[in-house]
C-alpha cells in the first residue's frame, strides 16, 4: 500500500517540541475518525507506563484515534453483521496504525504500534496479553469517557468505535485533556439487553459472566473446545456435548476471527451526537427497533454452573438457552488467584455471607491475603488483617491444584496440606462465591 500525498509530505526534519496541530493532521490523513494524544507521564497511565515501555522503551507520547464502526451492523441480531464489522474496522483499525507509524518514521521519529485486539502475547495467558489498554489511553486523550457497560462512549460517535494506539518518541507541544463530562446517559439499556446479566443497574459489573458467553470463541472458551475433545470418547460422544451447529461456529471463528456472541451493550447504547436523535426523538420506536429484538432472540447463553448468569438468563430471558461450559479462567499462581477473585465474583451467590476469612500460603509461592464477603461485596487485601472466621492455611501449590480440581480437598486436609481454622462450612460458602 503506497503512502498518501498527504503524509509523504509531512516528512522532514522534526521540531522539538512537535506540534499536536501537525500529527492530528497526519492522524486524519492516515484514515483516523477522531485522535488525542497523552504524554506517557501523565499519571493517568500509572498502571500502563512501566507495561509499555517494557515492549517500547523509546515511548514518550501516546496517539489515541477512534476508527467508526456502521451502527445498523453492531445493532443486528444476526451476529455474522455484527462480527464482519467488527473484523473489518479492527482491520482498518490497523492499517491506520501502521500508516501513521511508517509516516512518523520517514521523518525520523521512532514509531510503533500494538494490534488493535489480536494478536496478542498469548504466551501469558491466562495473565494480561495486551501490551497497550487502549481505554485508558483514549479516556486520557480526551475520546471519550467509559459508560456503565465498561466501553468508551465518544461525546459525538457514542460507543460504535474502536481504538487505536501509536506510540511514538515524539514530545508534542500541547496535549489533551479528558473530558469534563461522561456523555453517558446512564438509561440503563445495556442493562436490559444484556442476555447475562453482567451489567448491574447500580453500575456492577461481572466479568465472568461476560466472557463466558461473549467470548466463547476465544481464548478459555476455545480451550474448554478442545478440552471438550480431548475427553470424548467417539464422535457421537462429542456431539453430545457440542451440536454441529457449536462446531461449525468455532471452524467459523478460526477461518474468519474470533466472534462475538453478543454485543447488546454496544447495539443499544444511543449515547453521541450522531447517535442520540433516534432514542431522543422517539424512544418508543427505538426500543421496538433495536433493544427488543435482542431481548427476544432465541439463542444460547453459555454460563458456568452454579453461577448468577445461569440464574439470571432462566428467571429474564425464558426464550434463550443455557448451556453449561467451561471458560478457561484457571488459576496458575498465588497472585492469580488475588487478582482474580474480583472477576469471578458471584453478588447473587454471596448474598447473606459475611465472613472474613485469612488465607496464609507457604511453599513456592507465600502470601498472606484478607478476603472479607458482606453484602455481596467483596474485599481482597494483603496481610492478615483483623479477626478471620475462618484461616486456611495451605501450601501454595496443592491450593491452585484444588481450585482445578485436580487434588481432593479431604486427602489435602488428612495431609496436612490445607489446614482450616474456623468454621469449615465457610469454605464450602466461599466456593459458591467463585463457582
Amino acid at each position: 500500500m503506497h503512502m498518501s500525498t498527504a503524509l509523504l509530505e509531512t516528512a522532514g526534519s522534526l521540531a522539538a517540541p512537535f506540534p499536536a496541530r501537525r500529527l492530528r493532521e497526519m492522524a486524519l490523513a492516515a484514515g483516523a475518525d477522531d485522535v488525542g494524544f497523552v504524554a506517557l507521564d501523565d499519571p493517568a497511565l500509572d498502571g500502563e507506563r512501566d507495561i509499555i515501555r517494557a515492549a517500547f522503551p523509546f515511548a514518550k507520547t501516546l496517539v489515541s484515534f477512534v476508527m467508526r464502526m456502521t451502527r445498523d451492523n453492531v445493532r443486528s441480531p444476526a451476529r455474522s453483521a455484527a462480527n464482519v464489522e467488527f473484523h473489518r474496522v479492527g482491520d482498518e483499525t490497523d492499517a491506520v496504525a501502521h500508516r501513521l507509524a511508517r509516516a512518523l518514521e520517514e521523518m525520523g521519529a521512532r514509531a510503533a504500534y500494538p494490534a488493535m485486539a489480536f494478536p496478542m502475547e498469548a504466551a501469558r495467558w491466562p495473565s494480561r496479553m495486551w501490551i497497550v489498554a487502549h481505554k485508558p489511553i483514549a479516556v486520557a486523550a480526551g475520546l471519550g469517557r467509559i459508560g456503565i457497560h465498561r466501553n468508551v462512549i465518544h461525546p459525538k460517535f457514542g460507543n460504535f468505535i474502536l481504538l487505536g494506539t501509536v506510540v511514538a518518541d515524539l514530545e508534542l507541544d500541547s496535549y489533551a485533556r479528558p473530558l469534563d463530562f461522561n456523555p453517558c446517559l446512564e438509561c440503563k439499556l445495556c442493562v436490559a439487553a444484556c442476555p447475562t446479566g453482567a451489567i448491574a443497574p447500580d453500575g456492577a459489573f461481572q466479568f465472568e459472566a461476560c466472557y463466558t458467553h461473549n467470548y466463547r470463541e476465544f481464548m478459555g472458551g476455545f480451550t474448554d473446545w478442545v478440552e471438550t475433545i480431548a475427553d470424548a470418547k467417539s464422535a457421537r460422544a462429542y456431539r453430545r456435548d457440542m451440536s454441529d451447529s457449536e462446531t461449525v461456529s468455532m471452524w467459523q471463528s478460526l477461518a474468519y476471527g474470533p466472534n462475538y456472541k453478543a454485543a447488546y451493550c454496544l447495539a443499544v447504547c444511543p449515547a453521541g451526537e450522531d447517535v442520540i436523535s433516534s432514542y431522543r426523538d422517539d424512544r418508543k420506536k427505538f426500543l421496538e427497533e433495536i433493544v427488543d429484538p435482542l431481548r427476544a432472540k432465541q439463542e444460547t447463553i453459555y454460563v458456568t454452573a452454579g453461577s448468577d448468569a445461569e440464574d439470571y438468563v432462566k428467571r429474564r430471558f425464558p426464550n434463550k438457552s443455557v448451556k453449561r461450559v467451561g471458560n478457561g479462567l484457571r488459576v496458575a499462581s498465588i497472585a492469580g488467584f488475588a487478582r482474580g477473585m474480583s472477576l469471578r465474583f458471584q453478588r447473587k451467590r454471596a448474598g447473606g455471607l459475611r465472613a472474613v476469612y485469612h488465607f496464609v500460603f507457604t511453599g513456592a509461592e507465600r502470601r498472606d491475603l484478607t478476603v472479607a464477603i458482606a453484602d455481596g461485596r467483596l474485599s481482597v487485601e494483603e496481610g492478615l488483617i483483623g479477626t478471620a472466621d475462618l484461616r486456611i492455611r495451605a501450601d501454595s501449590q496443592v491450593w491452585l491444584r484444588f481450585l482445578r480440581k485436580e487434588a481432593n480437598l479431604f486427602w489435602s486436609l488428612a495431609r496436612l496440606k490445607i489446614r482450616l481454622r474456623g468454621d469449615p462450612r465457610l469454605l464450602a460458602a466461599f466456593g459458591r462465591c467463585f463457582p
